[in-house]
C-alpha cells in the first residue's frame, strides 16, 4: 500500500527542526513512502512546528489550509515544539488529522495504519519531564549544507522562552554517533556541516542518559576536525557564556571549521538580561567577540537580539541600540517580543507597546543591513572560497564565503554543490556580492 503513497514536509523554525524532519522524512521513506515537495499533491502532510514567537504560531494554519487546496483528502500531521506545547490547539484546527508530541515525532510511523480524515484531531503528547531520551538526527538532500544535531533540550530558565517546555531538559548524543553520522555525512557529497541544537555549547551533558557531562564541546569540535571528507564545518548559535576561549583559538587554526559565529546577546543592557536570566552580562559578550576578532580578524559574527521586552525603557533600547552600533560585529537577527504563555515574563510589569516594539525592530532591522553592509565592504578584494547552493535565483546562482558572505553569479548548474577559490569585487545593488574567478 504505501508504494503507492506520497508524503510532503514542510518545516517551521530552526535547523534543529531542518535535521529533525529530515530524519523522520527517512523513516517514511524507510517505510516504502514516496516523498515530495510540499507543492505537490500528497497523501500525508507533515508539519513541523515552531513555537519561539507568536507569529510561528499563527502561520500553521495557512499551512494546513495549503495543503488542504491541493488535496482535501489528505492526512494531516503536526509535530514539533508548538504540538508538544498546545496539541489540543492544533487538534482543533480544521483539518488536522493527527498531532505528535516530543517523544512521539519519531515514531510518527507507528501511528498511521489509517489515513483516513478524522473530524478531531488524535493526540499523542507526553509530559515534557519524559522527554528525557536522545534520537540523534541529520539533514541531507534539502540543500547544499547537512544540519547535524548534536544536542536537544535546555536546563536554562530564560523568561522568555517555552523551549525547556517544548523539548525538555539538555542531553546530548554520544560523541561516537556525532562522529558516525558526520561520516556517513561525509560520504553524502555534502560540502558542508552545520551544528545544531538547542543549546549546543551545553554538548556532552546528558550523553549517557546521565545529568553530567562525559565530554565538552570544545571535545566535540576537536573529535570533528579529524573526520575525513568533510570540506566545512560551521557552528551554529552557541551562547556567549559556553563560548570558551579554548573553542575560539582552535577554530582561529583547524582545518575544516569556518570563521564564522552566531552568538545571541538577547540585550546589550545588564538590567535587561538580569530579567531574562541569561547567564552572562553585557562584559562577557564584548570579550568574546574581542577575542573572536583578535584571532580571526575576518570572522562574521552574528546575533539574535529581542525587542520590547518587559520594563525595555527607551533608555535601555538604546543602551542596546549604541553597543551594538559600536560592536565589532556583521549582522543581526531581530526578535520582536511576544508574550508566551507559562513563561516568567508572561506576568511582568513594563509591559512595551506593540508599536512601540515595532518602531525599534525596525531601528535594529536597520542597523543590521548597514552592519552587514559595511562587514562585506570589508571583505571586498579579499580572496575566499566559495560554496555554491542549488536554486536558480531570478537567474543567478548564490553561494557562501567561509566567513559567510554571500555571492551571486549568472546561473551554471554546474556550479551546484561546488567549491571555487573567488576574489571578491563588488557589492551589487541587491546586497550581494559579485567577483572575479581565480586561476
Amino acid at each position: 500500500m504505501n508504494a503507492q503513497k506520497k508524503v510532503a514536509f514542510y518545516t517551521l523554525g530552526c535547523k534543529l527542526n531542518f535535521s529533525e524532519t529530515s530524519t523522520i522524512a527517512r523513516s517514511f521513506q524507510n517505510e516504502g513512502f514516496d516523498r515530495v515537495e510540499f507543492e505537490e499533491k500528497a497523501d500525508i502532510y507533515v508539519i513541523n512546528t515552531c513555537s519561539v514567537t507568536d507569529n510561528a504560531d499563527k502561520r500553521f494554519k495557512s499551512i494546513v489550509k495549503n495543503a488542504l487546496k491541493k488535496n482535501e483528502d489528505a492526512f494531516l500531521i503536526a509535530i514539533g515544539c508548538y504540538a508538544q506545547l498546545k496539541p489540543e490547539e492544533l487538534a482543533n484546527v480544521e483539518g488536522v488529522d493527527l498531532v505528535l508530541g516530543a517523544t512521539e515525532k519519531f515514531k510518527v510511523t507507528d501511528y498511521i495504519n489509517d489515513l483516513s480524515k478524522n473530524d478531531l484531531g488524535e493526540v499523542h503528547s507526553c509530559e515534557i519531564g519524559e522527554a528525557d531520551f536522545y534520537v540523534g538526527s541529520y539533514s541531507f538532500g534539502d540543500r547544499t549544507r547537512a544540519f547535524l544535531k548534536v544536542q536537544d533540550g535546555c536546563d536554562y530558565k530564560c523568561t522568555y522562552c517555552t523551549i525547556p517546555l517544548a523539548r525538555g531538559i539538555s542531553r546530548s548524543d554520544t560523541l561516537e554517533n556525532v562522529l558516525k553520522n558526520a561520516e556517513e555525512i561525509s560520504k553524502k557529497n555534502i560540502k558542508e556541516i552545520v551544528l545544531t541544537g538547542v543549546n549546543i555549547g551545553d554538548y556532552g551533558k546528558g550523553e549517557f542518559g546521565n545529568k553530567k557531562h562525559e565530554h565538552t564541546f570544545y571535545e566535540l569540535v576537536q573529535a570533528l576536525d579529524e573526520v575525513d571528507g568533510i570540506h566545512r564545518l560551521r557552528i551554529s548559535s552557541i551562547e556567549p557564556n559556553l563560548l570558551k576561549d579554548e573553542t575560539i583559538d582552535f577554530v582561529s587554526k583547524s582545518k575544516t571549521f569556518v570563521p564564522h559565529f552566531h552568538i545571541p546577546l538577547q540585550s546589550g543592557s545588564d538590567t535587561l538580561l538580569k530579567l531574562m536570566k541569561r547567564r552572562y552580562l553585557r562584559q562577557v559578550y564584548t570579550d568574546r567577540v574581542t577575542s573572536i576578532k583578535e584571532k580571526m580578524p575576518n570572522a562574521c559574527i552574528g546575533v539574535d537580539v529581542i525587542v520590547g521586552f518587559p520594563g525595555e525603557t527607551d533608555e535601555l533600547f538604546l543602551e542596546t541600540y549604541n553597543y551594538l552600533n559600536e560592536l565589532n560585529i556583521s549582522y543581526l537577527h531581530v526578535f520582536t517580543y511576544s508574550e508566551r504563555p507559562n513563561t516568567e515574563a508572561e506576568h511582568m510589569e513594563g509591559v512595551v507597546p506593540a508599536n512601540v516594539r515595532k518602531k525599534r525592530s525596525k531601528m535594529l532591522r536597520g542597523l543590521s543591513v548597514k552592519k552587514r553592509r559595511a562587514f562585506y565592504e570589508s571583505q571586498l578584494n579579499s580572496e575566499q572560497t566559495v560554496l555554491f547552493e542549488s536554486e536558480n535565483k531570478e537567474g543567478y546562482i548564490q553561494g557562501f564565503t567561509e566567513n559567510y558572505v554571500k555571492v551571486k553569479t549568472p546561473w551554471n548548474p554546474s556550479l551546484v554543490n561546488t567549491i571555487h577559490a573567488v576574489k571578491l569585487t563588488e557589492i551589487d545593488e541587491d546586497g550581494l556580492v559579485r567577483f572575479d574567478w581565480m586561476s
